[in-house]
């Protein structure tokens, strides 16, 4: 059931009727019977998997909470992970590691044939499993209490609207909002219906018109030139973002109209100075997920600098293998880490220059034109077929020449792209990302109209997948 359909249409209003006329227990019961109900519309299969994790996880808590044995809690955290981490690796990874095995051993002439099942992702199987793991970990550091109701603990973990694709939430955010009675107010539905109006805009305009272009470039096989290389990537770059960043705006959205706030998950990253600010900016829950469960307990930054750059390129490479079982995914998450690193030796080796107000200006404006080139090739990585492809774009890239089929290309790109990059302009030098919904009536209701007839008029109607949903 995806968001850009009528049939979530109907299902949304179906679920706003009823929450309106029920009290906050009957409300919470009410979504929790839409949110299994909305999983199960993927494949009903689903709902056992992610009954078990929740149902583990809500013990493991209870668990964790009551003893003072400080052994036996990391006996206990580490079944709730094992099992967390055990349901994500066979149904993600197993095939993935199986033949890589056999690649392994046959170059050490050693011939197996390991059978590979047909294994079929459970859909957002990687964000709710560490939603639910966030949960359990918080108790043990003895920074969260465990949550007494199971029903609402299940709807924490399974609330359809940031269930498939984030943002991935934090029990001392979304958990508290589940157990608390919810006042909606009339500017909820306010920021609610701007949020989906604007998601589907980039969802329905930009990432499935981007799709168009950049699919039939990555799906081709043979000899690239430099201008289907840059324009591959650069419509790439513009689909994933629409495609992400649009789902999570619908899912809050959706959320906002219920009196629910979900936490934002990206902030214009495509106008990062530097790779830190980049991860700052862009998919926000899954990058401060792995700061506080990985790259702090590594030891973060505390340890010398040595140790910091390994924890930064194993943080990256773990990340980048969460987005799925394929090695472009890991060089992806190298390269992250590796620019990450550069960065940081950089900022510590060469003083911050000054500049005039003017020179500020250009310096700044240099770094983010710099920076979204850097995003350009990892996205070149991430969308790559296979490590062959890449290194065949790769080497394209230095025999550049600038074709006009290349440059019609570009303005096509820049058409559907116009009012996003206006909007985002306009939101980065107000440096506010409500500067849209907090203008003058003329100038919000304008918005909204152009958003309506663009959809309208460029929208891609045969509902397209998200990306996202993969992982």
């Amino acid at each position: 059931m995806l968001f850009n359909t009528i049939e979530f249409g109907i299902f949304f209003l179906a679920v706003l009727s009823l929450y309106f006329v029920l009290p906050h227990r009957g409300q919470n019961l009410m979504l929790l019977g839409a949110s299994y109900l909305f999983y199960g519309a993927w494949d009903y299969r689903f709902l056992s998997l992610i009954l078990i994790s929740t149902t583990v996880d809500f013990v493991v808590g209870q668990m964790l909470h009551k003893s003072e044995d400080d052994r036996r809690r990391k006996v206990i955290l580490f079944w709730s992970i094992f099992i967390n981490l055990g349901f994500l690796g066979f149904f993600k990874y197993c095939n993935f590691f199986a033949e890589n095995l056999q690649g392994l051993l046959a170059t050490f002439g050693v011939q197996v044939r390991p059978s590979t099942l047909s294994i079929i992702l459970p859909v957002g199987i990687s964000f709710y499993t560490f939603q639910s793991m966030s949960y359990t970990i918080d108790i043990y550091r003895r920074q969260l209490k465990p949550c007494t109701r199971f029903f609402d603990f299940m709807l924490y973990v399974a609330f359809f609207p940031q269930l498939v694709a984030g943002p991935i939430e934090r029990a001392q955010h979304l958990l508290r909002q589940v157990t608390t009675p919810r006042k909606v107010r009339k500017e909820h539905f306010t920021e609610g219906f701007h949020l989906i109006m604007w998601g589907l805009f980039k969802k329905m305009v930009i990432a499935d018109n981007m799709a168009l272009i950049a699919d039939p470039i990555f799906n081709q096989s043979g000899d690239f030139s430099a201008g289907q290389v840059f324009v591959g990537a650069l419509a790439f770059a513009f689909q994933i973002y629409g495609d992400f960043s649009g789902y999570t705006d619908i899912a809050r959205g959706v959320a906002r109209t219920m009196g629910f706030e979900l936490m934002l998950n990206f902030n214009l990253p495509y106008f990062a100075t530097s790779p830190q600010d980049f991860w700052r900016r862009w998919h926000i829950s899954l990058s401060t997920w792995l700061r506080d469960y990985l790259y702090i307990p590594l030891g973060g930054s505390k340890k010398g600098e040595v140790r910091t750059y390994i924890n930064l390129m194993l943080t990256m490479v773990l990340g980048g293998l969460w987005h799925g079982a394929s090695w472009t995914f890991v060089i992806w998450g190298f390269y992250h880490g590796a620019l990450l690193c550069v960065h940081r030796l950089i900022q510590k080796s060469l003083p911050v220059p000054s500049f005039s107000p003017a020179g500020e200006f250009v310096w700044r404006w240099t770094r983010i034109a710099f920076m979204f080139g850097l995003t350009l090739y990892g996205w070149l990585i991430f969308r790559a077929a296979s490590f062959e492809q890449l290194m065949a774009m790769t080497k394209a890239l230095f025999a550049f020449q600038l074709s006009p089929e290349t440059v019609g290309l570009v303005v096509k790109i820049l058409f559907y792209c116009g009012l996003l990059l206006l909007v985002q302009l306009y939101q980065h030098a107000r440096n506010n990302l409500e500067a849209v919904r907090e203008s003058p009536v003329l100038l919000q209701t304008s918005f909204y109209l152009v958003c309506f007839y663009l959809i309208a008029i460029f929208g891609v109607f045969d509902a397209q997948s998200f990306i996202y949903f993969q992982f």
